[in-house]
């Protein structure tokens, strides 16, 4: 648990539940059209990745993958014109689908799915966590079937539970459905040699690194998780004339003159574990906000979280597969032993190898997929950690975003620039691959 809510699990559950609530409409009150059914629950999940202790990076951006999927196919068929991504994601298939002839509710439908999905896929999220999600499950139950015909209710929400049933059975095959002890192994030998990552941590958890075989996980768009990988960084030296040794220059001087405005953009985009929804969380944040500004249908909507969820899970996979393949030491570790013992990065410096940047490869994915779906010049204002005390930020285009949340590990003194600018070009080859996928009649 974060400090922000340390030794205050009732704030916590107050805050959790006033926050989702607050969107909640009475159920008397005009129907909550589908969509909104799907944002509200989108709202407690970020809520829930905050407060999960396992929710790393990685494993927030496979569960957002999911639920993306899982709303996705609930809805999908000739009434919205969209096609089933069977046969397009690895190993999808076998999915129920609707009666023929039959009357559904696409409202119902979805909150029976996002309520299985979500009780699963968070079971490890604490008490206060849980009870927040029984709130709401029972509080949008009431909603969503209010005045509707039990026969309706009854098939709707059947068929809402049996999609996401089938979905999480498909996830169980991934190599990513079971993470213990935070993602940190048990047994694991660290590989010695000049260059190689060390621990940057004084937790006994930490000296080892996270999720070492998150790589080897079954993506959805791409064929492999080695698909996008990327050539090797700049050879390790620490010859003073070397492109290493000057790029751990810049980072050291760097975070030695930052202005108020980079420290604010490193901070702004620093999305740590258990104080953020994440990384990913933010892009899904930001697709939300996109989503409501413009009003988008239902159909709209659910490509957008299914597009976004799939291109963040594919970018963790393809950027762990290839830090595992460099285990490139951190800027930290290496200017503290070549240059300056007394350094210190801005932010706290992630327990895994360097090279690429998970922050460059995964918003490099992301913007490739929402300009693609929202166009390359889309204006918008991210106001993702404004409840935090962080001032929203604008930005004439997804790829201006993208490339600020990737110089800002420069910033934070997390990552050197050639994993910066490989990341967003990681980035942009996962993008294409979910791009690529066709959801439209």
């Amino acid at each position: 648990m974060s400090a922000r809510w340390k030794g205050a699990p009732l704030a916590l559950l107050v805050a959790l539940i006033v926050t989702v609530f607050a969107h909640v409409p009475s159920a008397r009150a005009e129907r909550m059209p589908p969509e909104q059914v799907l944002q509200t629950w989108y709202r407690l999940v970020l809520e829930l990745v905050r407060h999960t202790p396992n929710y790393s990076p990685p494993v927030a951006s496979r569960s957002f993958a999911y639920l993306g999927v899982t709303a996705y196919e609930s809805v999908a068929g000739e009434h919205t014109r969209l096609v089933s991504l069977q046969g397009q994601l690895n190993d999808l298939k076998d999915l129920p689908s609707r009666e023929a002839g039959a009357v559904y509710d696409d409202a119902i439908v979805l909150n029976a799915a996002m309520t299985v999905a979500t009780r699963e896929l968070f079971n490890r999220t604490g008490p206060t966590g849980q009870h927040a999600f029984s709130r709401m499950s029972e509080k949008m139950h009431a909603t969503v079937t209010d005045g509707m015909p039990a026969d309706v209710v009854r098939r709707s929400a059947d068929f809402g539970t049996a999609m996401a049933t089938a979905i999480l059975k498909w996830s169980q095959g991934d190599g990513g459905a079971v993470v213990e002890n935070m993602g940190f192994p048990l047994e694991y030998t660290l590989k010695a040699g000049p260059g190689r990552w060390v621990p940057t941590s004084l937790i006994r958890q930490q000296q080892v690194p996270l999720l070492p075989d998150w790589g080897k996980n079954r993506p959805f768009a791409m064929p492999e998780g080695s698909s996008c990988r990327l050539p090797a960084p700049p050879e390790y030296s620490e010859d003073k004339a070397s492109v290493f040794y000057r790029e751990a220059v810049e980072v050291h001087d760097v975070v030695k003159g930052l202005t108020k405005e980079q420290k604010a953009i490193a901070r702004f985009w620093s999305d740590d574990p258990m104080l953020s929804p994440t990384p990913p969380g933010h892009w899904v944040s930001i697709g939300w906000e996109v989503l409501e500004a413009d009003r988008a249908d239902l159909a709209t909507t659910v490509d957008v979280m299914a597009r976004l969820g799939v291109a963040v899970a594919d970018a963790f996979i393809g950027c762990w597969d290839t830090k595992f393949e460099f285990n490139l030491v951190r800027p930290v570790s290496y200017i503290k032993k070549t240059m300056d013992p007394k350094w210190e990065p801005l932010l706290i410096t992630p327990p895994f190898p360097e090279y690429p940047s998970g922050h460059s490869t995964q918003s490099g994915a992301a913007a490739v997929v929402l300009a693609s779906l929202f166009g390359e010049k889309k204006t918008f204002t991210d106001s993702t950690h404004e409840a935090d005390g962080l001032a929203p930020r604008t930005y004439g285009s997804f790829w201006e975003a993208a490339e600020e949340a990737a110089l800002s590990r420069l910033y934070g003194g997390i990552h050197f620039r050639s994993a910066i600018e490989r990341g967003l070009e990681q980035g942009k080859c996962v993008g294409a691959h979910v791009v690529a996928l066709k959801t439209r009649m």
